[in-house]
């Protein structure tokens, strides 16, 4: 019997038949950029959802406490902006803040300057299950991020945010050129 450690020598990717063996021992998802991200977001939702859940909140409903607390929000804004900022249509926001003004978390008031708009506060309740969660959701997206350097985490923080707002202007560009040939 040997007793020596094994060493397990790595295929050089220089050759091409070492490339099919490395390309067919990954998973087919690892070279599509769609199929990444679904699988990230996946992870992300069910991490979130394991934090939030515990105070009878969705993550996207945790996601409009983040935008409202006088912490790191901006309390204050109206419905619609926080939809746009939320990434969502206003009736998924209006439906959101319905669920959770019922839960006594937000309030809205009557936008003076415009009484169609409603501007949205954090209650009191809603200030303390915020600072309740955030400390075990920061927490949790760190453990998320843990197989990487915290230098690789800022870099891959920088690239998802330049492909997100780079697809955002494009989707925008594109918007406006569909209304504008429409009749």
């Amino acid at each position: 019997m040997n007793t020596e450690p094994s060493t397990v020598k790595k295929p050089s990717l220089t050759s091409a038949s070492s490339q099919v063996v490395a390309k067919d021992s990954e998973p087919p998802w690892h070279r599509v950029p769609t199929a990444i991200a679904r699988r990230f977001h996946q992870i992300c939702v069910a991490r979130t959802s394991e934090v939030v859940g515990q105070a009878g909140l969705t993550p996207l409903q945790y996601g409009v406490l983040i935008h409202l607390n006088t912490l790191t929000g901006r309390p204050g804004i109206e419905q619609n902006k926080l939809a746009d900022r939320l990434n969502i249509d206003r009736n998924t926001a209006s439906l959101l803040i319905e669920q959770l003004a019922k839960k006594g978390l937000v309030e809205r008031r009557v936008n003076g300057a415009d009484r169609r708009a409603r501007l949205l506060n954090l209650t009191s309740k809603g200030e303390k299950v915020f600072a309740r969660l955030r400390p075990v959701h920061l927490a949790t997206n760190e453990s998320i991020l843990a197989p990487i350097t915290p230098r690789e985490r800022a870099l891959l923080m920088d690239l998802l945010i330049r492909v997100i707002e780079g697809n955002l202007v494009r989707q925008s560009a594109a918007g406006l050129r569909k209304r504008k040939s429409s009749p």
